[in-house]
């Protein structure tokens, strides 16, 4: 694996860290106006919530969770079930693994082009989300740069000289 890809691949990750680390603190705020609220409110102070939050947390999942398939790839983390496929010979478990990360490549680039065609149905219709009126468009990109990189580690793991084990 070349290590700048695996760079790549871990940094996008991290930047993933980071947001899911956003949504957890966005959440806790928002948790905790809500619990401050049904204690004050008996005393006449009403807390809000924070507007926009379901807003922010359903775009911001959507990029988090997929900014860690190509570190998770490079790392050879995804789920594998090799219950029969051990016992074969070197050989044949190498073309079985090779095979998969080929598939994998077209599974990433599949979803790479729908997410595509969604980005592109989202932004003709003007889809904004509900509360903050962001437009809801510029968050496939980063997914459409996860499924990209992914088919691109797994492209680069097929032609590597070892691929099983």
């Amino acid at each position: 694996m070349h290590a700048f890809l695996q760079r790549i691949a871990g940094g996008w990750a991290f930047l993933g860290g980071v947001l899911v680390i956003a949504i957890v603190l966005v959440t806790a705020v928002n948790v905790g106006a809500f619990l401050l609220d049904s204690l004050l409110k008996p005393v006449g102070i009403f807390v809000p919530g924070l507007p926009g939050y379901e807003d922010f947390v359903r775009l911001a999942i959507s990029v988090a969770a997929l900014s860690f398939f190509p570190y998770c790839q490079v790392r050879r983390g995804h789920v594998s079930v090799e219950l029969f496929v051990q016992h074969f010979p070197p050989t044949l478990q190498n073309i079985l693994d090779r095979m998969w990360l080929l598939c994998t490549v077209f599974v990433a680039l599949f979803l790479g082009y729908w997410m595509i065609q969604g980005m592109l149905e989202t932004r003709a219709d003007h889809a904004m989300t509900s509360i903050l009126g962001w437009d809801e468009w510029p968050w496939y990109i980063p997914g459409i740069i996860s499924m990209a990189l992914w088919a691109l580690v797994c492209l680069i793991q097929t032609f590597e000289r070892k691929t099983h084990g």
